[in-house]
């Protein structure tokens, strides 16, 4: 496998990982904020496909056509990063989908040296190739889908990318909570001895 089948290869599984974490949950669940910040595991695939479009799209020379309210300049801030009631959540998974095609297709028929320019970075960094563009989607769609990790286990308890992830230790609900609270000791001591 060549380097750009490789990254395309990570890039495609980092997509899955993140759509899976809406799989088995109700409208609110996939919707509802998490954090402080508001993150949410549907903002969060709306977000990715959205500048997914923009870095293989505009940047390349290849706009995807779709015109995005939540991008424009005149959008409230972080627009991309939830859902709104009036966007369905078929809306956002039809975006991603199509997102990914986009992207795909500009990967699959450009060469990793071929130039681009991201117009919404600094001029002194703003030229790009294929190659950095791609490794830069790789990260970005992996934290997205870390958060989204980290967000469905606070909804529902569930851990890994999908049900009898190996990368899981398999244990019991009890099991996990003597693990968390023997780490949650470790805290508290580390933190009294420390301080």
């Amino acid at each position: 496998m060549d380097d750009k089948a490789t990254l395309l290869s990570y890039l495609r599984l980092r997509r899955a990982d993140l759509l899976g974490k809406l799989d088995g949950l109700t409208e609110y669940d996939a919707r509802r904020p998490m954090t402080p910040t508001g993150t949410n595991l549907l903002g969060l695939v709306k977000h990715v496909a959205s500048v997914e479009l923009g870095y293989f799209g505009e940047t390349f020379g290849r706009p995807s056509g779709l015109d995005l309210a939540w991008l424009e300049s005149s959008a409230e801030r972080d627009a991309d990063m939830w859902v709104p009631a009036s966007e369905s959540r078929a809306q956002i998974i039809e975006l991603h989908h199509f997102s990914a095609k986009h992207s795909d297709e500009t990967i699959e028929s450009l060469p990793l040296d071929a130039p681009g320019i991201v117009p919404w970075w600094s001029e002194d960094k703003h030229n790009v190739t294929l190659h950095r563009i791609l490794v830069h989607m790789c990260v970005e769609t992996a934290r997205h889908a870390g958060h989204a990790d980290i967000i469905r286990e606070l909804i529902d308890g569930s851990a890994g990318q999908r049900p009898g992830d190996p990368n899981v230790s398999p244990r019991t609900s009890e099991e996990w909570a003597a693990h968390r609270y023997r780490i949650e000791e470790a805290a508290l001591e580390a933190g009294h001895s420390n301080g």
